[in-house]
């Protein structure tokens, strides 16, 4: 359980884990710690979800937001290319940072692969960062929209604040029938709560 001035937020009971490790947990708070970051909000305590990042402007967002993974314990899985896992030794480091191999070459697509991993688990944070590059772009891809819909899992959006060093977990947002309506909320959200190293959402 997290202490109050931890700089990490208590994960709930359904939230996915990774194997206890009490080095990687004090690594990351220690990062955090010593660049002046620290967690806000709350997770829900639920087993299945589609976690979302953003502005994703810079590298520096996945050092914190590694950190913040660490210290927390928690298991979020992302889709990495298939081909990564072949090189030496780094399909093992992948598969331990919580990063599954998907093959975009098969028939049936990345949603489809990733549905099929989010039903086929009883817990199951799917991560990824929606505007899909650190450059600014007026839209964001669809895929994480159209995964937590065909999954009928909840959107929970996490989100970077450079000015006042913070990476904030917001509330969930359900997918409804229309996916742009949807798209633009989450965004204008992001608007009002993010604050980007080299741009905003």
């Amino acid at each position: 359980m997290a202490e109050a001035t931890d700089v990490v937020l208590p994960l709930p009971p359904n939230a996915p884990r990774v194997r206890p490790n009490a080095f990687t947990r004090w690594l990351g708070r220690t990062v955090l710690r010593l660049g002046g970051w620290r967690m806000v909000g709350s997770f829900p305590d639920i087993p299945k979800l589609v976690l979302i990042g953003a502005p994703h402007s810079s590298n520096w967002d996945g050092v914190w937001g590694l950190c913040a993974k660490l210290a927390l314990g928690l298991d979020i899985r992302i889709l990495g290319k298939d081909s990564l896992f072949r090189i030496p030794l780094l399909g093992t480091v992948l598969r331990r940072m919580g990063i599954i191999p998907v093959d975009r070459s098969k028939a049936r697509g990345v949603v489809e692969q990733s549905v099929a991993l989010i039903r086929s688990n009883p817990r199951f944070w799917y991560g990824l960062a929606p505007e899909g590059t650190r450059k600014q772009v007026e839209r964001w891809k669809t895929g994480f929209w159209k995964i937590a819909k065909a999954a009928d899992v909840p959107i929970l959006p996490a989100y970077f604040h450079y000015g006042q060093r913070v990476v904030g977990i917001g509330p969930l947002f359900h997918a409804g029938d229309d996916m742009q309506a949807d798209i633009a909320r989450i965004q204008a959200w992001y608007r009002e709560v993010s604050q980007g190293r080299n741009h905003d959402v």
